[in-house]
């Protein structure tokens, strides 16, 4: 029923004019609270993170150093820790996980689970062991996992990893809620080391290759015939945050190029200093206890030449577990300073380019050929000039079931103006260097050990030097490798720019 308004109750024409000043005022207001979602074309940004545990059963063998101990003890769990991106047409996943290095078939079964499961494409995931030596292996027990088995049946453990890296990736879309984005980066010099060192004119360095090295790898501490290191270091550490609308932390990705740290006892299975650095963020932020879950990760940067050992310096130490804590405690206060500092933005452009890179596998040349027979027929009594002759006489017989060339996956994303290269090997600093100064967008770090792992990538100025990381069978793939990998990285940089 219509109502007859009296001149006591009617509105005004500036009575009007103020209430629709005011509702515009709200609606203002309303578009302003909610920065997150902006207007027209889907444009806005959500974000999400899980990690699943990954640790494996006792008993298997723990790989990364020259025996494979058995695992009998658990000091701390081993996780797959996800982060899921969308700008609202594009979604991208970044997942590391706590092993030395996992084979790409592994990861692709993951990945094809993802996108069967969600829609996102595997060309838009990135999977990145961290590479703690304190872990059971994923790469197959035994010879298999030297030999080349590409197409072979996951074991059980590996097939289990795929699993539960599906699954964290599923419960962090599930978990997608409005959120800002911003970076940073801060270094922590005192902890990276280059591994490879130069020695005083007239030091033997012979290697097991029945030859002799310029550069020689962990040389020791206090080595009175120390030159100089063979390359430099990257003390830079890059972080990524993502924050709920209201300053609630979701999620921090870093990136640091240090090796591991180690101080395992024999037997025990740890995530290393990659762990307790997600730990200590946690901490750091008042982030526990959260539902959903505060993720932090560390990510492997070009760490295939860099360590934690001063060698120079005095040799001190640590009890175990001693030392990666002082490394993760520094490196996550270190990022603590930067953190409220982040610029923060409630919408940046995602973006993913992937190629299959071929490259041609290094054979033998026909003089170390010969010594490879004649050390794998010489009695085991009878010694070389190294004591790994015998080691790398048969990992060069087995590298025979490598084909002729492989295909890498070489992988690039954009995060608003910050690239992130992924690369299928233990790759050495100065490659991470010269992407940081080559990437046509103004931030990048790389990730080392993502999507794969092939071995070590050497430069081929350092593959003149010598030393354990350039052996056949450490390096599989030709020499200019790592230049190829470059180009084709900055390639797609300039596509997703």
């Amino acid at each position: 029923m219509k109502k007859m308004l009296s001149k006591k109750n009617s509105l005004s024409a500036k009575d009007i004019r103020l209430h629709g000043m005011t509702i515009c005022m709200v609606l203002l207001a309303y578009l302003v609270c909610i920065p997150a979602f902006s207007q027209g074309n889907n444009r806005f940004f959500q974000a999400g993170a899980h990690k699943s545990n990954i640790t494996p059963k006792l008993g298997g063998p723990i790989i990364g150093n020259w025996n494979s101990p058995e695992a009998e003890y658990v000091h701390d769990e081993l996780y797959a820790r996800s982060i899921v991106l969308d700008d609202g047409e594009t979604k991208l996943v970044l997942v590391t996980v706590d092993n030395v290095g996992v084979d790409q078939e592994v990861f692709d079964v993951a990945k094809q689970s993802i996108e069967d499961a969600t829609g996102i494409p595997a060309s838009h995931v990135l999977i990145a062991s961290t590479h703690t030596h304190s872990a059971t292996s994923a790469r197959g027990v035994g010879n298999k996992g030297r030999e080349w088995h590409k197409g072979d049946p996951l074991d059980e453990y590996q097939a289990f990893m795929a699993s539960r890296i599906a699954d964290g990736v599923q419960i962090a879309l599930r978990n997608l809620e409005p959120a800002r984005i911003g970076w940073g980066s801060v270094d922590v010099p005192q902890h990276v080391f280059n591994r490879r060192w130069k020695m005083k004119p007239g030091t033997a360095i012979p290697n097991p290759l029945g030859g002799t090295d310029i550069a020689k790898m962990n040389p020791g501490v206090g080595n009175p015939d120390l030159l100089e290191p063979a390359g430099p270091t990257d003390p830079e550490v890059s972080y990524l945050s993502i924050q709920a609308i209201d300053g609630r932390p979701l999620a921090l990705l870093a990136n640091y190029s240090l090796h591991y740290v180690g101080g395992v006892p024999k037997g025990e299975i740890s995530a290393d200093y990659f762990g307790m650095f997600a730990d200590k963020m946690q901490e750091l932020l008042g982030a526990d206890r959260q539902n959903p879950g505060f993720v932090a990760m560390m990510s492997n940067g070009t760490s295939g030449d860099i360590n934690n050992i001063n060698f120079r310096g005095p040799n001190v130490k640590h009890p175990p577990y001693g030392k990666m804590k002082v490394v993760a405690d520094d490196v996550a206060n270190a990022v603590m300073k930067g953190y409220n500092d982040i610029n923060y933005q409630d919408w940046v452009q995602l973006g993913a380019r992937q190629a299959s890179l071929n490259l041609k596998v290094r054979r033998p040349s026909p003089e170390l050929a010969k010594f490879v027979e004649e050390v794998n027929a010489r009695p085991e009594s009878v010694k070389g000039r190294h004591s790994l002759e015998k080691t790398y006489a048969a990992r060069i017989k087995q590298m025979e079931t490598f084909p002729d060339d492989i295909d890498v996956i070489i992988q690039g994303f954009k995060i608003g103006d910050l690239s992130i290269g992924a690369i299928p090997f233990e790759t050495f600093v100065e490659i991470g260097l010269e992407l940081k100064e080559k990437s046509p967008m103004k931030d990048h770090f790389t990730i080392a050990l993502a999507n794969g792992l092939f071995g070590y990538l050497p430069t081929p100025a350092q593959h003149k030097m010598g030393g354990y990381e350039t052996w056949l069978s450490t390096n599989r793939v030709e020499e200019v490798a790592s230049d190829k990998i470059i180009a084709q990285l900055l390639d797609l940089f300039d596509d997703l720019k």
